[in-house]
């Protein structure tokens, strides 16, 4: 199990008490839960943390989540140490072995004396070395002079992470002996605290609600110290930066980092994915905001034509979320950010079609053919070694590159295999059977424009091309609110005059339909100070904003008052039904689209405005949607002045309109499978006469 809800970051310290005011070389606390980043905590002591770690690990265990903490010292010590201590090459006996004698307050600690006790139990002098304090301490060296305990300097995890410090050395620059001593006492305690719910990495199967983990922030040092150079502690920014990495690694990443085997000296997570996790921390790239009055209408603009206000949207609005690039499994549904180029042609090299026999096609003469066979054969993968000579055959396979000196390929079920010879009929075309190189896509071909969704073809082109990694745009974050006194939960009491909440489940759906990131707002009273609050907590987690009910101009209406309020808001009267009244303003620099409350119209409305509006604020290209002519089974006529989107599905090749047009018959929704878009003008219907449906698949709907 590699999939977690929040993430954690602890930058540890076997120091005194740091005091009050957050400091460097102290302790902080990273932590990103639910796809939210916090602010780092500092803590003063180890007290103060493991007490914070326990909260921790309690709270998200009661709330359902699964917790992963990052230390940033190791959780074992070279091969044959354990042994050499308890007898065993058990890590966590170790682990037990230094809560027994390790003793910590705030103010001091017995690190030193601990590591003294253990050179003792080991031939030579050492392995421990630096001694910190002013008194001797039998067996510690104050410098590295230790010689004869047998033990390697480093463990393997070290030695491959450059700048990684000995696990060894007590005290100086970057060492980490002595938090290794305290820390692992602390996380022993933790695991007997939870015991059933922790799991340590690499020494235990990752299949309890939480996991301890080693992680170094020195993996990542290039963007830490961009980010230190801007101004700010570096302990802070490390585990701001390490922690975001982990929540952001897609889970086939970190699946692999996950899968390691050490089971006695421990791993760094991500060692050898450094780049991986400097590209997930990294600040995205993030285009300049909307204008507040991007939604302004022209002067005396009044009632607006359906076409008029996709135009005016269209002309109006620009991507608004950052870029990062993703790996090929987790790139579908987003929207590439540059053109793509393939790397290697597709197919790369000549091959065959079927399986069959190849040969030149130069060597053949007329009439019926006879020609010896090579030994070998040539199959996907595995090609033949040498050189087919001229007037020779060789066995080939579907798929397999041709080898030199094959040009054509015959069929096998159109050939007499004989003893080390085949023979056929003449007729056959030069290059038969076969597929050149490069046939289908050359390479530094563009194969994917900028702006495109990426489908799971286009993941399969990208990889024959040779591209593993996509540049794409985040996830467009949609906030959705529900307003209005008469609007509660489902299967809450309804009071008589309230109405369930069937919006909110409507538009969330459709958001991820569409492929964007849903945040659920929840619902809010006709409560002007307690919707701004609303407003403001959706302005600071998402890109946009989705509200239903209170986008008209009455006196309960507070979307468009607060908007109104905001200097950024303009309401659209748009010439369509159902829907009118489109509420669309700024909120704190965030894209507000205020809906109707009738779930008819904000569906309608969703579809036509709000949906091609969002495609453009997450990168893609705005999108009409695909309509068809399809035959009527049904009569309408219909008044001039407003266009109109008739629930409707299709059935023996004509389309079908719902029995009512009342736009509370929510039921009409479910039963439709798409809309019938009928004109701005005047028209009569007939049935058999052709009418425009749109499925609801157009919408980039299920």
């Amino acid at each position: 199990m590699t999939g977690f809800d929040t993430f954690a970051m602890l930058d540890w310290s076997s120091g005194n008490d740091t005091g009050p005011r957050p400091r460097r070389d102290a302790i902080w606390l990273g932590l990103v839960r639910g796809g939210v980043e916090e602010s780092p905590r500092y803590f003063r002591n180890r007290v103060e943390a493991e007490a914070a770690l326990a909260a921790l690990i309690e709270a998200e265990c009661a709330a359902g989540r699964r917790l992963l903490i990052g230390c940033d010292f190791p959780f074992g010590f070279p091969a044959g140490f354990a042994r050499g201590l308890t007898g065993c090459d058990n890590p966590f006996a170790v682990w037990d072995w230094l809560e027994t004698v390790i003793e910590d307050s705030p103010r001091a600690n017995n690190r030193f004396d601990v590591a003294g006790e253990i050179n003792g139990r080991f031939p030579g002098l050492g392995p421990f070395w630096f001694n910190g304090l002013k008194r001797e301490i039998e067996g510690l060296p104050r410098r590295d002079t230790r010689t004869g305990h047998g033990l390697p300097d480093r463990r393997r995890a070290d030695a491959d992470a450059p700048g990684a410090f000995s696990a060894w050395q007590m005290g100086g620059a970057g060492a980490v002996g002595g938090q290794v001593l305290i820390g692992l006492p602390v996380l022993n305690r933790l695991r007997r605290l939870f015991y059933g719910q922790v799991a340590v990495w690499p020494f235990e199967v990752l299949d309890k609600p939480v996991a301890l983990v080693e992680a170094w922030p020195g993996l990542i040092n290039p963007v830490v110290k961009r980010a230190e150079a801007a101004g700010g502690i570096r302990d802070a920014h490390q585990v701001r930066l390490m922690v975001r990495a982990l929540a952001r690694l897609n889970p086939a990443t970190l699946a692999a980092m996950l899968d390691v085997s050490a089971p006695e000296e421990g791993w760094i997570l991500g060692l050898g994915h450094e780049e991986e996790l400097m590209a997930a921390c990294e600040e995205p790239l993030r285009p300049p905001p909307l204008r507040d009055d991007c939604f302004a209408l022209p002067a005396g603009v009044d009632w607006t034509p359906v076409d008029d206000a996709l135009a005016l949207l269209s002309a109006r609005l620009s991507p608004v979320v950052g870029q990062e690039r993703v790996a090929l499994g987790a790139a579908a549904g987003r929207v590439l950010t540059e053109a793509q180029v393939a790397r290697r042609a597709n197919p790369p090299q000549a091959n065959s079609a079927v399986d069959g026999y190849g040969f030149a096609f130069a060597s053949l003469g007329e009439g019926d053919q006879v020609l010896p066979l090579v030994a070998g054969r040539s199959a996907a993968g595995v090609p033949f070694p040498g050189v087919v000579p001229e007037g020779y055959a060789v066995r080939v396979l579907t798929g397999a590159a041709l080898p030199e000196g094959v040009d054509t390929v015959i069929l096998q079920e159109d050939v007499t295999l004989g003893e080390g010879r085949i023979a056929f009929r003449g007729g056959l075309k030069r290059g038969a059977n076969t597929r050149r190189a490069g046939e289908d896509v050359e390479a530094g071909a563009v194969v994917l424009e900028a702006g495109r969704v990426l489908t799971p073809a286009d993941l399969a082109l990208c990889a024959a091309v040779g591209l593993a990694e996509l540049p794409v745009f985040a996830r467009l974050r949609v906030a959705v609110l529900s307003t209005g006194d008469e609007v509660v939960e489902p299967g809450e009491a309804a009071r008589e005059g309230q109405i369930y909440d069937a919006n909110r489940p409507m538009l969330l759906a459709l958001l991820r339909q569409m492929g964007h990131e849903a945040v659920d707002l929840g619902r809010v009273a006709d409560d002007r100070a307690a919707l701004r609050a609303v407003l403001d907590r959706g302005a600071a987690q998402a890109d946009a904003i989705l509200t239903s009910g209170g986008a008209s101009s009455g006196e309960e209406d507070h979307v468009s008052a607060l908007l109104n309020e905001a200097g950024a808001m303009a309401e659209w009267r748009i010439a369509l039904k159902p829907g009118r009244p489109l509420a669309l303003g700024m909120w704190r620099g965030v894209p507000v689209f205020g809906l109707p409350g009738n779930p008819v119209a904000a569906l309608v409305c969703t579809l036509i405005f709000a949906r091609p509006a969002m495609a453009v604020l997450s990168g893609a290209e705005w999108r009409e949607p695909q309509g068809f002519d399809v035959p009527a089974a049904f009569e309408k006529r219909k008044k001039p002045g407003r266009r109109e989107y008739l629930r409707a599905r299709i059935r023996e090749g004509r389309v079908e309109v719902f029995n009512s047009e009342g736009s509370g018959r929510i039921s009409g929704l479910s039963w439709a499978e798409g809309l019938v878009e009928l004109p701005d003008g005047a028209a009569e219907i007939a049935p058999g006469d052709a009418v425009r449906y749109i499925p609801y698949a157009s919408f980039l709907l299920a």
